[in-house]
């Protein structure tokens, strides 16, 4: 594969696990790329596990200020530069199966919708034809909004 295409999908490979951490799917997408590192190797594979437990946790710390941006920026970047090496290292026909494998990682977290919670306390209201009418309190908490 030409080098190009390599570093494309490493980084949207690095792309989708930072979009998956705050997701329904971060269980599914964490299996899928420790598979991929551990190569099935159990040990390599537990490892790459904590580290992309390790990468949620710098992540949902980083949502609660103001550096978020930049922390996802260079998780990105990090998990990007691992999924190279990985790439980079293998013979083309492996190659050609991890990029498989690393595209249906990435549509998976494509897919995935945030975590959030809604929650509705009306009081005194009146509902008339899906319309709400009186006063409330209505608390709506996405990962992605903070």
């Amino acid at each position: 594969m030409l080098v190009e295409e390599l570093v494309a999908v490493a980084a949207a490979g690095g792309g989708a696990i930072v979009q998956a951490a705050g997701t329904d799917a971060w269980n599914g997408v964490r299996g899928g790329f420790g598979r991929l590192f551990g190569r099935g190797e159990a040990g390599r594979e537990r490892a790459e596990l904590e580290r992309l437990d390790q990468t949620r946790a710098v992540l949902e710390t980083a949502r609660e200020g103001e550096e978020a941006e930049r922390v996802e920026i260079a998780q990105v970047s990090r998990w990007q530069t691992r999924l190279e090496a990985l790439l980079e290292d293998l013979p083309e026909a492996e190659q050609r199966q991890v990029v498989a494998e690393l595209q249906a990682l990435v549509s998976q977290a494509e897919a995935a919708e945030p975590a959030q919670t809604v929650h509705n306390d009306f009081s005194r209201a009146t509902f008339t034809n899906s319309q709400v009418l009186g006063s409330g309190n209505m608390t709506v908490t996405n990962k992605y909004d903070k």
